[in-house]
């Protein structure tokens, strides 16, 4: 990704499904206007998910992404379809691709009820209508193309525009703050802090600062108290990484409000009120409870790893219990959670919002709590209504459970 491009994780996810030789990778190839996907009369070319982020008039930047067949067959095929499955978790937009001459079968009715369960907004694309000498006109969610011959490529691209999920939710910060004020970022630099840059929730904060007409004040958590001290007024908001939580609340008097980055990510990604009331169950782990700990990145580990060292640590001294915790990132994430006691995940920045709240929706389903890295330790630091305070009714609800 460049420096001026959007994040995968903000882009609408543009998914293609089908049987195999339906064309799916042809038609892909068309709307991309690129050889994106291999495409062969062979059947099963495609093995594995294939993304390409891009810019796709009229939605703007999209992933588009090519999967394997539904219909694949024996062991490898089976593998092939559980990662056809697994993009259905972060697509924003479907495409069911059929071949015009065969028509809907059982893999077709399949995939459309996958779509109708995740509330999937979908397109069922006929293809090789250039060999159909008969067919309806594309109407509602039906549409008639050939991508040999590019018919119905434009209109495609038209529907899926109109399908695009609309600007204008949740801000991560920019609702938060007023224009003219001052917010201090307060931003580690340690041997696991990438080289020359910024982490990207550090990026989009300070994007939405400047966005929102407010001053981006960017320190080290050494730095704060003097920053404090020389800023002449007070900030309107202070946010950390939450893995300086401890000092910079120690150090940020009580009439400023204090968050971090992770829970400000929590909300944008709209899982914040699952994972504030999901962090009393901290308090309730017993000996030999197993957590499971989720990063949706796939970083080197080093020493100090705030996953799966620094977490693990600080939930075992705050519970004097020995807890057994698993490990998975990237797209992987278990579909049973029910060996499970508590679900822990990481701010989710390089997520699509439904990805993540799937994940929430699996916990939730089998009645796991989950919460995340820094509603946890904001928790176990015991500044769990403070990290919380400007969403009124998050602050009610934790006030009411200690009552």
């Amino acid at each position: 990704m460049g420096l001026n491009d959007a994040p995968a994780s903000s882009r609408v996810h543009i998914g293609f499904f089908g049987r195999r030789n339906a064309g799916k990778s042809s038609v892909v190839n068309a709307v991309t206007g690129q050889d994106l996907a291999v495409v062969s009369d062979t059947k099963g070319t495609t093995t594995d998910p294939v993304l390409k982020s891009m810019e796709l008039l009229p939605l703007g930047p999209v992933v588009i992404v090519d999967t394997p067949g539904y219909d694949d067959e024996g062991s490898l095929g089976e593998l092939r379809i559980r990662k056809a499955r697994q993009v259905l978790n972060k697509t924003d937009i479907a495409v069911l691709v059929i071949d015009g001459q065969e028509g809907p079968g059982a893999c077709e009715e399949e995939l459309l009820s996958l779509f109708r369960e995740k509330e999937l907004p979908y397109l069922v694309v006929y293809n090789k209508s250039d060999l159909l000498s008969d067919r309806e006109p594309s109407s509602g969610e039906t549409l008639f193309v050939s991508a040999k011959e590019g018919t119905g490529i434009h209109e495609l691209k038209e529907r899926l525009g109109a399908l695009a999920p609309r600007e204008g939710g949740v801000r991560l910060v920019a609702d938060l703050i007023l224009p003219k004020d001052y917010v201090v970022l307060v931003t580690p630099i340690d041997s696991a802090a990438p080289k020359g840059r910024m982490i990207l929730p550090q990026q989009q904060a300070i994007r939405d600062v400047i966005d929102a007409g407010a001053m981006a004040v960017v320190v080290k958590e050494s730095e704060l108290r003097e920053t404090l001290a020389t800023l002449g007024r007070k900030p309107s908001l202070v946010v950390t990484d939450s893995q300086a939580f401890a000092r910079v609340s120690r150090e940020t008097p009580l009439e400023i409000p204090l968050t971090s980055f992770s829970i400000l990510m929590a909300r944008y990604k709209g899982i914040l009120d699952y994972t504030v009331p999901g962090a009393a169950a901290i308090g309730r782990l017993r000996d030999r409870d197993k957590v499971l700990v989720a990063e949706g990145c796939t970083h080197h580990r080093q020493c100090g790893d705030i996953g799966t060292e620094k977490l693990p640590r600080w939930l075992r001294d705050y519970t004097g219990k020995e807890l057994s915790f698993s490990f998975v990132s990237g797209t992987e994430f278990p579909e049973d959670l029910s060996s499970y006691a508590l679900v822990l995940h990481c701010g989710g920045c390089m997520l699509n919002e439904r990805e993540v709240r799937y994940r929430m929706k699996c916990a939730s389903d089998q009645g796991i709590p989950m919460t995340n890295y820094g509603v946890a330790i904001a928790h176990v630091n015991g500044i769990l209504k403070r990290s919380v305070s400007m969403f009124p009714h998050l602050l009610a609800l934790l006030e009411a459970e200690t009552e």
